[in-house]
């Protein structure tokens, strides 16, 4: 039996209209489209010319919406063969200049790429979404993901972002970044951190 094929749209910005493909959704979820407008109205102008790495990229329509709206480059980051072709498909629909993919696992491959940005001009955005299924016990991602971004050293992170459950805690701090807000969407939420420079500046 044939499946359906399921898409989503780019929002607003160069590719507005353009329909992205979505993989399984037993593989992965697609970000709900009034999370994904919140997300980019708090964003706004900040987008422009910054660095987009969306981790856990699934479809990559987080970081394909960025490019869509200036984003100067955007990197993705996914281990699943099905979702990371379907990401390949819908990178080449936009604009595969500006995108650079990764078959890798998140927790290796994020860390190496952020430090390889350590001495960009660009700021850097970074959007996590990690893959959250009770039923296989995934609660220890975000205990990994609350890790990697402890060990981020870069002075570039404009803004790292989590997508997770809303009935998670999000540390109010992790390390050199400070919880600034939390949004929530039903059973997701989005959680804003920035790099807080005082200690560096007291150094």
């Amino acid at each position: 039996m044939k499946q359906n094929v399921l898409y989503t749209q780019i929002i607003a910005g160069k590719y507005k209209g353009k329909k992205l493909k979505l993989p399984s959704l037993e593989v992965t979820r697609s970000s709900k489209s009034r999370l994904k407008e919140s997300f980019f109205n708090v964003l706004q102008y900040d987008i422009i010319d910054k660095l987009f790495i969306e981790a856990f990229a699934g479809s990559g329509s987080i970081g394909l919406e960025a490019v869509s709206r200036g984003a100067k480059r955007a990197y993705f980051i996914e281990i699943d063969k099905h979702s990371y072709k379907t990401l390949i498909q819908n990178c080449k629909l936009i604009d595969i200049c500006k995108c650079k993919t990764f078959y890798a696992d998140t927790f290796v491959q994020t860390p190496i790429l952020i430090n390889s940005l350590k001495n960009s001009k660009e700021d850097i955005i970074v959007y996590i979404d990690p893959p959250f299924d009770f039923r296989d016990n995934m609660e220890n991602i975000y205990i990994k993901v609350f890790d990697m971004i402890k060990n981020i050293k870069n002075d570039n992170i404009f803004m790292i972002i989590i997508e997770h459950y809303s009935n998670l805690e999000v540390p109010q701090i992790l390390n050199r970044f400070i919880l600034q807000k939390t949004k929530k969407f039903g059973k997701s939420s989005l959680s804003y951190l920035q790099f807080n420079n005082i200690n560096d500046a007291n150094v």
